[in-house]
């Protein structure tokens, strides 16, 4: 087993790939980013211009190197030059041996299997290759979708915090907890 920020994930499926955004995924990430419909059920706001994107970027190798988070880009197998989404990797907890996790995706990528893929590669490698023992996602009530990818990948309802976020944009917020045990996947 290795720790999580012993080096930068590159994990593969079928059909997707997750790893590094560089500089040359800039038009692809803010594709994502200026859409609004991207933030409706989570913090932030879109973004405005390249430039603030960019940055992003640069914030992403930052949080990797300071073991605080990591941002992972999606891309089809068959285009993998096609940055199609993000998924997060983030509140690392090595006394629980837990982790949460996030994702995002191109608009047009919605409802056609992305996230459910996505989320399943996230899964086995944190378990099988790092290790953890327990992953966590936390979802707005109104967010059906989300619920319906962590539900096909086994995570499991563990009820509703109310009121209990700040997120940013959104203001208090209530969340549903999904969590995933590596004896669940099993």
């Amino acid at each position: 087993m290795s720790s999580l920020f012993s080096q930068f994930p590159n994990i593969s499926t079928d059909s997707i790939l997750l790893g590094r955004i560089t500089e040359s995924d800039l038009d692809a990430l803010y594709e994502i980013y200026r859409n609004p419909n991207v933030f409706t059920y989570i913090p932030g706001s879109a973004k405005k211009s390249k430039e603030t994107v960019l940055h992003m970027i640069g914030h992403f190798e930052r949080d990797f190197r300071k073991k605080k988070m990591i941002f992972l880009g999606v891309f089809r197998k068959e285009n993998p030059n096609d940055l199609i989404g993000t998924a997060e990797i983030f509140e690392y907890n090595p006394k629980v041996n837990k982790v949460v996790i996030g994702y995002r995706f191109n608009e047009s990528c919605w409802g056609r299997g992305a996230a459910t893929e996505t989320v399943h590669a996230m899964v086995g490698y944190l378990f099988d290759t790092v290790g953890l023992n327990r992953i966590e996602a936390y979802v707005m009530p109104q967010n059906a979708a989300s619920q319906r990818v962590l539900e096909k990948n086994g995570f499991i309802r563990e009820g509703l915090l109310r009121q209990a976020n700040l997120w940013t944009d959104k203001g208090v917020v209530d969340l549903i907890i999904y969590s995933l045990l590596r004896s669940d996947a099993r």
